[in-house]
C-alpha cells in the first residue's frame, strides 16, 4: 500500500542533489512539516486536512525516508535542512513556516537558523534539541539514541522485523493507546523495508555529535522569529518552550495533555489547532 491522502499530491522533487518525496495541498502561507523516526510524511495524515484549509501544506519525506533518496552521505542536520529548504523553493514557496517533530524538529531549528530570510515561523514538537544545555544528559537516558548509532548493527537486527521493531517501538511512546493504529505501523514498516531506508534512519543519529556542535553556534545568534514548542505532557512537553528559549527570543506553546511522545499521532485536532493558532496570530 502507497500510503495517499485525499486532497493532496505527491511528488519528487530534485533538493539539493537528490529527490525529495513531496507531498502538497491546500491554498493560503506556506507551511512545512518535517516528520520524526520511524515515520514519513503520512505521521502528518490526520494534520493536514485541517491545515490546508488555510494554508499551503507541504509535507516531505526526510533524506533517507519513504520514497525520498538515501545517498550514502549527508545525513547531518544542516544538510536535511537544505533538502527542505531546496524543496520549498522549487515548490515556488520563497518565505515558508516550518514546523519538526522528534528528527523532523532536529532538522527545522538549523533550517530556521541558516535560512533565515526564508523562515517565518518556527514549531518544534517533542523533541530534545542538539545544542540545548541538557542535551547530553538527556541523551543519555534514551536507550535506542545510542544503538541506532552503531554502525551495521541495528540495520542487521531490524531487517526482517521492521514492524515488530516500530510496533514495539512506538507503543512504548503512545500514553492513549486507543489511538494506536496497527495500520499505520504497517505503513511506517514497509517503507523501513525499501532498499537503503533502515540505514538512512540510522543515518540521522550518527551524525548527532556533529549536529550539537553545530547547534551550539546557532544559540550565539538567537532567532526573532515566532517559535512554538510543544509536547506531549508525559514526555517533553513541559521542557520544549524552555528549551527553545536558548534558541529563540519569541516562545510560546506548551503541553498536550494525556499525551506521549507521537503528539500528532495521538492528538491530532490539538496539534492542528494548536499550529493554526500559532501560524494565524503571530
Amino acid at each position: 500500500m502507497i500510503a495517499a491522502l485525499k486532497g493532496f499530491t505527491q511528488q519528487l522533487v530534485p533538493a539539493n542533489g537528490i529527490k525529495i518525496n513531496a507531498v502538497t495541498g491546500g491554498a493560503g502561507p506556506p507551511v512545512l512539516l518535517l516528520h520524526g523516526w520511524p515515520e514519513t510524511w503520512w505521521e502528518w495524515h490526520k494534520v493536514m486536512p485541517p491545515l490546508a484549509e488555510r494554508f499551503s501544506v507541504v509535507a516531505i519525506d526526510l533524506r533517507g525516508a519513504g520514497f525520498s533518496d538515501c545517498p550514502q552521505g549527508g545525513y547531518d542536520k544542516a544538510t536535511m535542512a537544505r533538502d527542505a529548504h531546496d524543496v520549498m523553493i522549487a515548490l515556488g514557496h520563497d518565505r515558508y513556516a516550518v514546523c519538526g517533530h522528534d528528527i523532523g524538529g532536529m532538522v527545522a531549528l538549523p533550517q530556521a537558523a541558516i535560512f533565515r530570510d526564508a523562515v517565518t515561523h518556527l514549531a518544534v514538537l517533542d523533541v530534545p534539541l542538539p545544542g540545548w544545555s541538557e542535551w547530553e544528559a538527556t541523551i543519555a537516558r534514551l536507550w535506542h539514541f545510542g544503538f541506532h548509532a552503531n554502525r551495521d548493527l541495528p540495520e542487521r537486527l531490524i531487517h526482517g522485523r521492521e514492524y515488530d521493531y516500530i510496533a514495539a517501538f512506538m507503543a512504548e511512546r503512545f500514553h492513549d493507546h486507543s489511538t494506536f493504529d496497527p495500520a499505520v505501523i504497517e505503513i511506517y514498516a514497509k517503507a523501513m523495508a525499501l532498499p537503503g531506508r533502515t540505514r538512512g534512519g540510522m543515518e540521522w543519529y550518527r551524525t548527532l555529535a556533529a549536529d550539537h556542535a553545530a547547534a551550539l553556534e546557532y544559540r550565539k545568534r538567537p532567532l526573532e522569529i515566532p517559535a512554538l514548542g510543544l509536547g506531549g505532557d508525559q514526555r517533553f512537553g513541559d521542557r520544549m518552550v524552555p528549551m527553545l528559549e536558548e534558541f529563540a527570543r519569541n516562545v510560546t506553546g506548551g503541553s498536550i495533555e494525556l499525551c506521549s511522545h507521537y503528539v500528532a499521532d495521538e492528538r491530532p485536532d490539538e496539534v492542528a489547532a494548536c499550529l493554526i493558532s500559532f501560524l494565524t496570530t503571530n
